[in-house]
């Protein structure tokens, strides 16, 4: 018997269409009703105003993360030459204020007619649920997200210009600008997707080999060499005393296939996006051994982006995007919008996952697979900052695993590649103090990162392939 409409599966819905009528999937119908409850709460003027206030704190933010620092420089120079000041932190040309970045004023749009690609994991809540929430046409954008197999397809479709704006993880800007595994092109990162968010899963068969000391000989699983997940499985293993180049084999497995490839034994787990770690236990196939945010709290993940050549012929196309997204990041932070969220983005056209999948993962309630359940309310956050400091870390573990050669400058390369640096340019041309700050230092496992010595952090580990 066919199990696609099995009648004896508790699990499984015989009937055909939804209760309504009008759509193919109760999935689908839970979307579209979700998605109208999310669209009339960004209509309010409560939430308008947050959102509002938030692109702006998150600029300010980028700029001067300490508020000690941020304070002093407002009681210095006011308010109104303090706006004019961050206004420049999008490229020159983008907009005339921070305030029409922030109030969407009408503006010419140089492309209207869009293509956003994605991957379907929850990194890219933001992009996706700009799309049914009418964010993107909000700006006076017509955009089609596109699901994409893997990232090596979104590299390649971006540079032969195919996309105008994509899903990225964060290190392949960087890579890609470099000519890393590609030829080089100048791409940016506009805004951080997500920080949190992935996590180490084993498979059950592993449940009584939980210390990383005990892995030589794994087979692991990342979704592309330039990514958090291969850097910080590597930096994990490696703390460990394991060389992640000999003492463990790592592949490249696109993130749809990771749990099939754990199922069949070809892989003893993976360092994987949400919501595929979740996916694993609710299949009974594997367990959270554990997550990145344990590893570094607030670490990036994926990035919203483009390529230079596309900001600088759409100057306002894409501060309107930059917009739409900073708009569903600032919905995706509050809490309460989550279990919604997960109804939004869970049918098939955006991540094709049960909602019950991906509720876990976007509220922090959690099963482990371990007999636990877990309440970690940032296991996946959406803070968009693309601090320049997260670039020259992922430099340095490039650097330190080979495939970065030679000198390195690492604050150029930060700069060009990660936004928000024109600001202080500017400041510092009005004749205005420029703060320290724009760099802020992280802790990963325990030891504290320094971006402004990074050539001594690259060479600092005791495991590494070359510095």
């Amino acid at each position: 018997m066919s199990t696609y409409f099995d009648p004896y599966d508790a699990d499984r819905p015989l009937r055909m269409g939804c209760r309504c009528g009008a759509h193919a999937s109760e999935a689908e119908h839970n979307a579209e009703t979700a998605a109208a409850e999310l669209r009339k709460r960004s209509e309010t003027e409560d939430f308008q105003a947050y959102s509002n206030e938030f692109i702006e704190a998150s600029l300010v933010k980028a700029l001067i993360p300490q508020d000690a620092l941020r304070r002093n420089f407002l009681r210095a120079v006011g308010r109104k030459t303090a706006m004019a000041a961050i206004a420049s932190v999008l490229p020159a040309g983008a907009l005339t204020s921070l305030q029409a970045m922030a109030q969407s004023k009408p503006v010419a749009l140089e492309k209207k007619d869009l293509k956003i690609g994605f991957i379907p994991i929850t990194c890219a809540t933001p992009l996706i649920m700009a799309h049914p929430l009418g964010f993107y046409r909000n700006e006076g954008l017509s955009v089609e997200v596109v699901k994409t197999a893997g990232w090596a397809l979104i590299r390649d479709k971006m540079i032969n210009k195919e996309y105008d704006a994509t899903h990225f993880l964060s290190p392949m800007p960087l890579a890609i600008s470099m000519g890393l595994g590609s030829n080089p092109t100048p791409m940016n990162v506009a805004t951080i997707q997500n920080t949190n968010g992935q996590a180490i899963t084993l498979a059950n068969k592993h449940k009584d080999k939980r210390d990383p000391k005990d892995w030589k000989g794994f087979k692991f699983a990342v979704p592309f060499e330039f990514s958090m997940h291969n850097m910080l499985l590597r930096y994990y293993v490696a703390e460990a005393g394991l060389n992640p180049d000999t003492d463990i084999q790592i592949r490249v497995v696109p993130p749809p296939e990771m749990v099939a490839n754990l199922r069949a034994g070809n892989i003893d787990g993976y360092l994987g996006p949400d919501p595929f770690n979740q996916r694993a236990v609710y299949e009974e196939i594997g367990f959270i051994h554990i997550l990145t945010r344990e590893l570094w709290n607030g670490h990036p993940c994926c990035a919203f982006g483009t390529s230079t050549e596309f900001i600088k012929q759409n100057p306002n196309t894409f501060a309107a995007l930059y917009r739409a997204v900073l708009t569903a990041a600032a919905m995706a932070r509050k809490p309460e919008n989550r279990e919604l969220i997960a109804k939004v983005i869970s049918p098939a056209q955006y991540l094709n996952q049960p909602e019950i999948v991906l509720q876990q993962v976007l509220t922090g309630k959690f099963a482990d697979g371990l007999g636990n359940v877990k309440v970690v309310p940032d296991r996946a956050d959406f803070d968009p900052i693309p601090w320049q400091s997260m670039a020259v870390w992922i430099l340095t573990q490039l650097k330190r695993w080979g495939y970065l050669k030679g000198e390195v400058n690492y604050k150029q390369i930060a700069e060009q590649v990660f936004l928000l640096t024109d600001a202080k340019k500017t400041m510092k041309q009005l004749g205005m103090p420029v703060p320290e700050g724009a760099y802020p230092k992280f802790t990963i496992m325990g030891k504290v990162f320094d971006p402004a010595k990074p050539d001594d952090y690259a060479k600092s580990f005791k495991i590494s392939k070359t510095v």
